[in-house]
């Protein structure tokens, strides 16, 4: 008797939740951010205007919500193995684990990146979500953020981080060979302002 195929069980259905984010991100891949309207999410991804607010009050919290996306994707994605390296080396792994999860996102984050060029507000309201997002990296690296040396610590990566960013948005090689030179060195400068805010602390 011929073998039957194994059955391959269905996608899951995408939340309406995650419809609005995938839709943003596709919205903003082709358009400026202040180009972006509810209703045109709402038609992108398939749900009604009102799901749209109930979900979320603004774009802003659309990115919000995609920062923890990324966020809990590269949490979830840790290598024991790296517990016994040094924070610099598992900070090396989680960032480069980040940038491998926005490699999908990368033309919106370059579209996003120029419009807060010239949207001060807009830029501010970035840094502080790349700030908290930061913060939850560097706790993954075993770097304390308590206090107002950690809150200074996660300013400074949320700095280092942009600074990589804008080497990634232009490296088209598929080992990231620039992007990896550029955050060896970040994390070196890093290294060298941390200790300093240590001893400054102290």
């Amino acid at each position: 008797m011929a073998e039957t195929p194994e059955s391959t069980a269905p996608a899951p259905e995408r939340s309406d939740r995650e419809k609005i984010i995938d839709a943003f991100m596709a919205l903003l891949a082709e358009q400026r951010f202040e180009e972006i309207t509810f209703a045109a999410v709402a038609e992108r991804a398939e749900v009604p205007l009102h799901r749209c607010r109930a979900e979320f009050h603004s774009l802003l919290a659309v990115l919000a919500a995609h920062i923890e996306e990324i966020d809990r994707a590269v949490l979830a994605a840790q290598d024991p193995e790296m517990a016994a390296e040094p924070p610099r080396e598992r900070l090396f792994d989680i960032l480069m684990r980040r940038l491998e999860a926005l490699a999908p996102h990368k033309a919106a984050l370059r579209s996003l990146a120029r419009s807060a060029r010239f949207n001060p507000p807009l830029a501010l309201a970035i840094n502080g979500l790349i700030v908290r997002s930061q913060a939850w990296m560097l706790e993954a690296a075993g770097i304390a953020t308590g206090g107002l040396r950690g809150a200074i610590r996660a300013q400074g990566m949320a700095c280092l981080y942009a600074d990589v960013l804008r080497v990634w948005f232009y490296d088209d090689d598929p080992g990231l060979s620039r992007t990896m030179a550029a955050l060896d060195r970040q994390l070196a400068r890093g290294a060298r302002w941390s200790h300093c805010l240590d001893d400054l602390f102290w």
